[in-house]
C-alpha cells in the first residue's frame, strides 16, 4: 500500500512553516512562488514523491489563495481545516508559536488522513465572485456605518455644507459607486458564464431565494460541487438539527449547532422569512405548526432547512421550482 507523506503548514502573510510528520523535520519558506518552489525542493531531498505528500493547512482566507494556486498546477494534494476542529482534537497542549503550530496541524493530518476530503480546484469565476462579493459586502458595511453617523450629526443640527458632515456624504456617495461597478462585474460573470447562469435562474425561481442568496450559495457550494448533499451543507449553514440525549436519563429536544457560517445562515434567515409572504405552502405550514404550540424559531429553521433541500433538487433535477408541484402536476 503506498504511503502517504502527511505535511502540517502553518500559512502567516509573509512566511510558511512545514513539517513534514514522517521525518520529523521543519521547514520556513516565504509566502510566495520562490518559497513554494524551495518546499518542493525540500520535498524532493528527502526522497518522497510529490504525488505521495497531503499537505493539511487552515483555512486563513487571502493568505493560502496563491499557495493553493500553485499546488493544484503542480498536482500537489491538500486539505483545508478549521483552526478550531485542529484545536479541539489535540486535547491539552501548551505552547504556541508558528513552528509548534505547523506540528500540530501535521499530527492531526495524521490522524484523521482517512476521514480528510482533499481540496479540489474551483471554476476561476467561482473565485473571481467570491472576492467580488466579499469586497462588495466590506464596502456595503462601511457605507451603513457612515450613514448612521450621518443621521445622528443631522439629527443634533448639522447642515449637509457642515465639513463633518459633508465629508462623510462624499464618501457615501463615492462607495455607492463603487458598490454598484462591483454589482455590474457580478451580474456580467453570471451572465457570461453559462453554467453559474444556469444556476442562477434555477435558484431564484424559489420563492425566498433572491439574487443575493442564490450568488452566495454559488460561492459557498462551489457552484454545487463542494457537498454532496441538502444536509451537508445544511450542517455547514448551521441550520441541521442534532439530538441531544444520553442513556435513558436524558432527552432533551433536537438542537443546531453554534459552529456555522454565520453569513450563509443569516441570509437564509432573511429568505425563510421572505418565503412565508409569498409561498403559500411553507406559510400553511408554517402556521399550523404554530397552531400546535410549537415554537417560532424552531420552525423558521426548519423553512430554512426547507429552502436548501429545494435549491439542491432544482440543481438536481435541472428545472425550475414549480410551487405546490404535485397540485400542478
Amino acid at each position: 500500500m503506498k504511503k502517504t507523506n502527511i505535511i502540517g503548514a502553518d500559512l502567516s502573510k509573509k512566511t510558511i512553516d512545514l513539517h513534514c510528520h514522517d521525518t520529523k523535520t521543519h521547514f520556513v519558506i516565504s509566502n510566495n512562488l520562490i518559497g513554494f518552489k524551495s518546499m518542493v525542493k525540500w520535498i524532493v531531498q528527502r526522497s518522497i514523491l510529490l504525488n505521495d505528500v497531503v499537505i493539511v493547512m487552515e483555512h486563513t482566507g487571502l493568505y493560502s489563495y496563491c499557495f493553493e494556486e500553485f499546488l493544484h498546477a503542480n498536482d500537489v494534494k491538500f486539505t483545508k481545516v478549521t483552526a478550531l476542529e485542529i484545536k479541539l482534537s489535540m486535547g491539552v497542549f501548551r505552547g504556541k508559536s508558528d513552528k509548534i503550530d505547523a506540528k500540530k496541524i501535521a499530527h492531526f493530518g495524521n490522524e484523521k488522513i482517512t476521514k480528510l476530503k482533499l481540496s479540489q480546484p474551483v471554476e476561476k469565476d467561482v473565485k473571481r465572485l467570491q472576492m467580488l462579493m466579499s469586497s462588495k459586502n466590506l464596502l456595503v458595511k462601511q457605507r451603513a456605518a457612515l450613514l448612521c453617523s450621518t443621521k445622528e450629526y443631522q439629527n443634533i443640527g448639522l447642515s449637509d455644507k457642515d465639513l463633518i458632515l459633508k465629508a462623510q456624504l462624499v464618501v457615501i456617495k463615492e462607495l455607492t459607486k463603487q458598490i454598484d461597478l462591483l454589482e455590474a462585474e457580478i451580474d456580467l460573470i453570471i451572465k457570461t458564464n453559462l453554467s453559474l447562469n444556469n444556476s442562477y435562474q434555477l435558484l431564484t425561481s424559489i420563492k425566498g431565494v433572491g439574487p443575493v442568496i442564490a450568488i452566495t450559495t454559488i460561492i459557498k457550494t462551489h457552484n454545487f460541487q463542494r457537498f454532496e448533499n441538502a444536509r451537508k451543507f445544511a450542517c455547514f449553514c448551521g441550520t441541521a438539527p442534532f439530538p441531544n440525549e444520553s442513556g435513558s436519563s436524558i432527552k432533551k429536544r433536537t438542537k443546531i449547532s453554534h459552529l456555522a457560517d454565520k453569513q450563509m445562515k443569516a441570509l437564509l434567515d432573511q429568505g425563510a422569512k421572505s418565503a412565508l409572504l409569498y409561498d403559500k405552502e411553507l406559510k400553511n405550514y408554517y402556521e399550523s405548526r404554530l397552531a400546535k404550540g410549537k415554537s417560532k424559531m424552531s420552525t423558521i429553521n426548519i423553512i430554512r432547512n426547507k429552502i436548501i433541500a429545494r435549491m439542491f433538487a432544482v440543481i438536481k433535477r435541472q428545472k425550475p421550482f414549480v410551487e405546490n408541484y404535485l397540485a400542478a402536476a
